[in-house]
């Protein structure tokens, strides 16, 4: 990026909620259903059909409003946003202008550089999605109404963004808070959580904003950080060379790694807002209030520093381990059985995470309960096995449900601890290797790992690893 120039990015981000009915009605919100079955007069605005709210969506953008620290109005109402669209059966969508439901919040971000910021939060509110366009299945465009009338909620930030990188790290951050919170599933593919990012840019110091363009059309957190890359660095070149940057908005074509332009962008006044006369304002009482933040789950942040101090996790671990709370839930649940904090870290970042990453699924999915890997933790604690048999056990715990105990006992896995027994071991391979042991005595005492890998080999990986260690330097000093 020219460092004549800094950019101002806002994001606009609406959430699909969770719940099981749409916004006003009854229908269902379930995904993948064939086109234009979930629908009913209401969500197809028929003629003298009236909105009913759906409780569970206040809830559940209240919720989000505490979660970012937003005032929660007492008040706020809702209103007709009058535009016309093939997919928009009403000519009309319910959404909040005015007095929405939450306002000035903020979210904190972990640049790179270490340093944080905090990232403002102009407005919450409740809306309804529109239905679909499908342009891709023969000559005529295609309607499923499907989606109508399901409940979102926008999230709109003040231009606080400077990089793409900024840009990418709090929609990160939301994604976080929406997944803890139970209210989205955050699943960008399936276009549970959209983005639109409004770009500028101007000259360092100028406090005037620049013109600014709206890029839409991207389906990846990725896909955000690319697309406004590019779309700054295209600003930049157009006024290098003198040109002027137009309003509008922007299509991103990921594989292009280009914007394409839309249509002129809108203002407020384009879509003629006015109050929804069929719906009451939504009235949050304090006690209600209460209620709602009282089922407030612990949020990411304070889990990661309360990682970091109960159980003396290093940073970088605490981040990985409460990146979602499936994750942090399954290791804590882990702790229920061993209380060996680090070793649980290690298997379930290295071991659980590559199976989760290679097989695609979730922690949900992952084969291996918290307890069965806790009891494998124990068992190396407490000597019935090494490091080296878990290892080996752990691939048998994958394909069946079986306690380690079992596969330990099946296989005759039992660590080896009787130090005559890993004597006799010792004996026959300094024996059979009596160059090696030279080699020791003249000071290289790197060949003792040559000894300690030929004796594990010999008690078939079942040997003792620290009695092998300390049996081997005591035989190797009386050669001395």
């Amino acid at each position: 990026m020219n460092p004549k120039y800094e950019a101002v990015i806002g994001l606009e981000v609406h959430a699909q909620l969770l719940t099981e009915t749409k916004i006003f009605c009854g229908c269902s919100t379930k995904f993948g259903v064939p086109p234009n079955t979930n629908v009913c007069p209401v969500c197809l605005g028929h003629p003298g059909v009236l909105p009913v709210m759906n409780k569970k969506v206040v809830e559940f953008t209240v919720l989000m409003g505490l979660a970012t620290d937003c005032t929660i109005n007492e008040k706020s109402i809702f209103a007709r946003k009058n535009y016309f669209y093939p997919d928009l059966p009403k000519g009309y969508q319910i959404s909040q202008y005015e007095k929405p439901i939450c306002e000035h919040g903020n979210i904190s971000v972990e640049l790179k550089s270490g340093l944080k910021k905090n990232i403002g939060i102009t407005r919450i509110h409740m809306e309804e999605d529109a239905g679909k366009s499908i342009h891709d299945q023969g000559d005529s465009t295609l309607i499923d109404v499907n989606r109508c009338g399901t409940p979102l909620m926008e999230i709109v930030s003040e231009p606080d963004m400077r990089s793409a990188e900024e840009a990418y790290l709090y929609l990160t951050k939301l994604k976080q808070i929406v997944t803890y919170l139970g209210i989205c599933d955050g699943n960008m593919e399936e276009g549970s959580l959209r983005c639109d990012a409004n770009v500028s840019v101007r000259l360092k110091g100028e406090e005037k904003f620049g013109t600014k363009t709206e890029v839409k059309n991207m389906n990846s957190f990725r896909n955000v950080e690319k697309a406004i890359e590019h779309e700054i660095e295209r600003q930049i070149d157009i006024l290098e060379d003198g040109g002027k940057i137009i309003q509008q908005t922007l299509l991103w074509d990921a594989d292009a790694s280009l914007v394409k332009p839309m249509r002129s962008k809108e203002e407020a006044h384009d879509y003629r807002y006015f109050p929804d006369p069929d719906l009451m304002p939504i009235a949050v009482s304090a006690n209600w209030k209460n209620e709602i933040a009282s089922s407030m789950p612990e949020l990411p942040e304070r889990r990661k520093d309360r990682f970091i101090s109960e159980f003396s996790l290093p940073r970088y671990d605490a981040e990985i381990l409460t990146s979602s709370r499936e994750l942090a839930d399954y290791y804590e649940n882990v702790l229920k059985v061993t209380n060996d904090y680090k070793s649980v870290s290690n298997w379930v970042m290295t071991d659980v995470l590559k199976v989760v990453n290679d097989e695609k699924i979730s922690i949900k999915e992952f084969p291996v309960t918290p307890d069965r890997l806790g009891k494998l933790i124990k068992l190396i604690n407490e000597n019935v096995i090494n490091g080296k048999i878990a290892k080996e056990i752990f691939p048998e715990m994958l394909k069946t449900k079986k306690d380690p105990k079992e596969i330990i006992k099946e296989k005759n896995l039992v660590q080896i601890t009787d130090t005559k027994e890993i004597e006799t071991a010792i004996d026959k391979i300094l024996s059979a290797n009596e160059f090696q042991v030279k080699e020791y005595l003249s000071g290289k005492d790197k060949v003792i790992g040559f000894f300690v890998g030929q004796i594990m080999k010999e008690t078939k990986g079942k040997a003792n690893p620290q009695i092998v260690n300390e049996l081997l330097k005591k035989k190797l000093e009386t050669f001395r």
